[in-house]
């Protein structure tokens, strides 16, 4: 298949390898300059694009869209070059903490468990059809960073071979729409505590 990644750190870098050891041809990588995924993508001679915004002229036509930790804003024009689809990666149950915060709000909030959700993107935040759910345990000492490093990010790696092997067959999941009723938002987290109106 070709695809496109938007993303960076880890978990982009990681799918990367994933999609290349896969004998997948990559067109095109949007990640920050100087950004983990970004030298790796140059390594393998891959173009990379330093973007905030997609639309259909920053992204050349391809089978499949992958956001994995991508923190820039993929219009519908830009989705729409892509046959299969776009498929982000966010930490939690969605509809549950939806925003880009997540780990840490459960972590703050402490929830017994996390998970992470595989979703088709659409014009919503993190609002797509769900293609694939997992969970794990919150233990007690948990923080973000461990909670991610554990169990978060490999989930994401995992789903995405999954939906890797799955379009590599032909069988391409719909996804089942989230239930927009449990549905939670949270803002960008800010560890410093609400100060007192006296």
């Amino acid at each position: 298949m070709r695809i496109v990644i938007v993303g960076q750190k880890w978990l982009g870098r990681v799918v990367l390898d994933v999609c290349l050891q896969r004998g997948h041809r990559v067109l095109q990588v949007v990640a920050p300059l100087g950004d983990s995924l970004a030298a790796a993508a140059a390594v393998h001679s891959i173009p990379v694009l330093s973007a905030r915004r997609l639309e259909a002229e920053h992204v050349p036509r391809c089978d499949l869209l992958i956001a994995a930790h991508a923190h820039a804003y993929i219009g519908a024009s830009a989705r729409s070059m892509a046959a299969l689809g776009c498929a982000g990666y966010h930490p939690s149950l969605l509809p549950l903490h939806r925003g880009r915060d997540a780990v840490r709000w459960t972590i703050h909030m402490r929830e017994p468990v996390a998970g992470g959700t595989l979703y088709w993107m659409d014009d919503g935040v993190d609002s797509g059809p769900i293609i694939y759910q997992d969970w794990c345990i919150v233990r007690p000492d948990d923080t973000a960073a461990a909670l991610w490093k554990r169990d978060l990010g490999p989930m994401g790696v995992r789903m995405f071979a999954d939906l890797l092997e799955a379009c590599e067959s032909g069988g391409v999941p719909a996804g089942q729409e989230q239930l927009a009723a449990l549905a939670t938002w949270e803002p960008a987290f800010d560890p410093k505590p609400l100060k007192s109106i006296n």
